[in-house]
């Protein structure tokens, strides 16, 4: 990026043509900046996977005597989100305590 040296203004990048080369301009003035060597501009950045803690665990979850729809165990935990408008009734997300699968009731 290259910045008017006057008012700081960002130049925009004008592709060559056929007997011009590649400069920058000013959008609003007649300022041009010539570009004199060319030059490779690479930065790699890399990512790094970061582990995420679950934000709502079984231990915070109430248990009820709910039959899992997988398994056929006799206890889950549940907790309860508003997901639609007030006047709806509340989406119930259900865990089964032995194997984990979750499932939910509208």
């Amino acid at each position: 990026m290259e910045f008017f040296p006057t008012y700081g203004m960002l130049l925009k990048y004008e592709l060559p043509n056929l007997h011009l080369p590649a400069r920058f301009f000013c959008p609003t003035c007649p300022y041009v900046s010539q570009i004199e060597q060319k030059v490779k501009i690479k930065r790699k950045q890399c990512l790094v996977k970061k582990e995420i803690d679950p934000i709502i665990t079984q231990d915070d979850m109430k248990n009820a005597p709910k039959t899992a729809q997988d398994c056929g165990h006799n206890k889950a935990a549940y907790i309860q989100f508003q997901t639609r408008s007030a006047d709806e009734p509340m989406t119930i997300n259900f865990t089964c305590k032995k194997y984990g699968k979750c499932w939910r009731e509208d």
